[in-house]
């Protein structure tokens, strides 16, 4: 049984909220691993999925017209909350550029015993687009750390999308299939904790946030 998605308001502009929409956050049914469920965050695309990423148990915050900037805002409100799960996938970029400054911000947030999802997203035009190399060095610079999940090349040649971005119902499922990888990925740390990760990086520079 699905859960159903509870309706927030997004800590956004009123002017963009009404263009956008809240945010849909949707809690798993049931837990499918110990510890919390993976954080799925991300935009308009997601907002298509919903129901299957909850269903495949994964815990979702999602908002359309969400830049990458304002996912990394979700994930700083969730370590002050200390809720941060092992886990946590963003899949942005569609609305605005993906950074490899703001890889780097993400992963100073989680910490050094989380892991750190990210998601190849289309572009509007279907063009190859800058974000795509970025996550992809990412994942090889920080193997341990960053998990690539390449919906770019998962999907492609599919038809799993209306316009080439947003995800009609054969998409959706499919979707969910590639982000419900996340559920078994290894953690670099044997002990994991929802407040864990806070230790200094030596290898890479990253020193989490304070």
């Amino acid at each position: 049984m699905l859960c159903a998605i509870a309706a927030a308001v997004a800590v956004v502009p009123p002017a963009a909220d009404a263009a956008c929409g809240g945010v849909a956050h949707g809690w798993p049914a049931r837990v499918r691993g110990p510890g919390p469920p993976p954080l799925a965050i991300g935009d308009s695309v997601m907002l298509g999925a919903v129901g299957q990423l909850t269903g495949a148990g994964l815990e979702v915050n999602t908002r359309g017209c969400r830049p990458m900037s304002e996912g990394l805002e979700v994930i700083a409100s969730r370590r002050r909350s200390h809720s941060l799960p092992d886990v946590v996938v963003l899949a942005l970029g569609a609305n605005s550029t993906v950074s490899s400054s703001q890889v780097r911000s993400a992963l100073r947030m989680l910490g050094r015993h989380r892991v750190l999802g990210l998601v190849t997203m289309p572009e509007a035009n279907g063009a190859p687009s800058s974000d795509h190399a970025v996550i992809r060095a990412a994942g090889r610079r920080w193997h341990a750390r960053v998990k690539v999940l390449d919906w770019v090349r998962y999907s492609s040649g599919k038809g799993w999308t209306w316009d080439g971005m947003h995800l009609k119902p054969e998409g959706a499922t499919a979707f969910a299939r590639l982000l419900r990888r996340s559920l078994t990925w290894p953690t670099p740390g044997s002990t994991m904790t929802l407040e864990g990760g806070d230790a200094p990086v030596p290898r890479d520079g990253l020193r989490p946030v304070p």
